[in-house]
């Protein structure tokens, strides 16, 4: 006989930084703990992302320093190293069929604060 475990998630939120911190159409990085988060605003869709700080093909903490824009309309960043770019909606490689994606986390925006959602088992 099995037994099905279940297990619950919620998101815990914390605040990231001032709306002002982040510049118009660009990223910052922002720590959770031990983690490096890059947080962006895309000022002209009036739209946040985030998503790890760290390139799935450098291995190196680059992301909120990456070049911002849109393929095919869908939000994107791309890592100032290689130019590899992942779109900033679901994480995943828009440069080549390569598997590499990105972690992406809510974000909320209440007043002049941002918070980032972080997915914690309940």
């Amino acid at each position: 006989m099995s037994v099905a475990i279940s297990t619950s998630t919620t998101i815990a939120w914390f605040y990231a930084c001032n709306v002002n911190d982040v510049p118009n159409n660009g990223g910052v990085c922002v720590k959770y703990d031990e983690v490096q988060i890059a947080l962006f605003r895309f000022a002209r869709r009036d739209a946040w992302y985030a998503t790890q700080n760290l390139c799935p093909h450098r291995q190196q903490m680059a992301l909120s320093r990456g070049m911002t824009g849109t393929h095919n309309g869908e939000p994107k960043v791309a890592c100032p190293f290689h130019k590899k770019t992942f779109s900033l909606e679901d994480g995943r490689c828009l440069s080549d069929d390569t598997e590499c994606s990105l972690t992406t986390y809510p974000v909320k925006v209440e007043g002049d604060s941002v918070y980032i959602g972080i997915m914690q088992e309940a």
